[in-house]
């Protein structure tokens, strides 16, 4: 009886993974507009060093990235669930008209698991029976699809939108508060922790260490800041 309940505690925390992707939109948003912003508004800097310019290039970019992002994500999701409802209401069309090729594709998908002999028979018997059950079958073993992983289209847009807002204004804050040079320096070192702590809590929802995984994203968003300076600086001394 304890080791049921245990089993019956498990799943519902396994169950749970639609929190584990909302952290993962809200990485993905943050991280996406803190590096692109970043990069952008140093090489602004660089290329202005103009404190007014600045705040209107980063807005500008942090509203346009934060729109896009929300909207890549919002149609993507939907396109996933009018996927699964798409493929849902043909298997529930063959499962009417073709019962029989639908069994034996019942039949295979676990006679590839190891079922043999009755023991298949009354699998197959058992599953087909119910067809509620024989629909959930069919589309989770043979198209891999269940209808738990989808998302709902605007909370993915809302969450990366958002996020992406947050993780922008996070390099783009200090010059509100300082002079061009100062600034950046204060954008830059800020950005590099707040990429680490987005790496190290990614890692949480992976395999990866902390530490190697907040490191990492540290490195790429700096690279890609410093990539955005130097053509900032160069841009500056062509145009000024």
């Amino acid at each position: 009886m304890n080791a049921k309940k245990k089993a019956k505690e498990h799943m519902v925390k396994e169950a749970g993974g639609h929190t584990g992707s909302l952290l993962r939109q809200v990485i993905l948003g943050g991280q996406d507009g803190l590096v692109n912003v970043l990069g952008l508004i140093l090489g602004v800097a660089a290329a202005t060093n103009d404190t007014r310019i600045v705040i209107i290039a980063g807005l500008a970019a942090t509203m346009a990235e934060s729109i896009s992002m929300a909207a890549v994500a919002y149609t993507s999701s939907k396109a996933e669930k009018e996927y699964y409802y798409k493929q849902l209401g043909q298997e529930k069309k063959e499962i009417e008209e073709v019962p029989d090729i639908e069994r034996e594709e019942i039949r295979l998908i676990y006679y590839k698991k190891g079922f043999r002999g009755k023991q298949l028979d009354q699998i197959v018997k058992k599953i087909t029976s119910d067809r509620k059950v024989w629909l959930d079958i069919m589309m989770s073993e043979e198209l891999g699809l269940t209808e738990s992983k989808l998302k709902n289209p605007v909370m993915e847009g809302v969450v990366v939108g958002v996020s992406a807002v947050i993780g922008s204004l996070i390099p783009l804050a200090p010059f509100f508060f300082f002079p061009v040079a100062a600034a950046a320096v204060w954008g830059l070192a800020v950005s590099v922790v707040s990429l680490f702590i987005f790496g190290a809590i990614k890692s949480k929802l992976t395999a990866g260490h902390w530490a190697r995984s907040g490191m990492e994203m540290a490195v790429v968003g700096t690279v890609a800041a410093i990539l955005g300076y130097l053509i900032g600086v160069f841009l500056g001394g062509v145009y000024y």
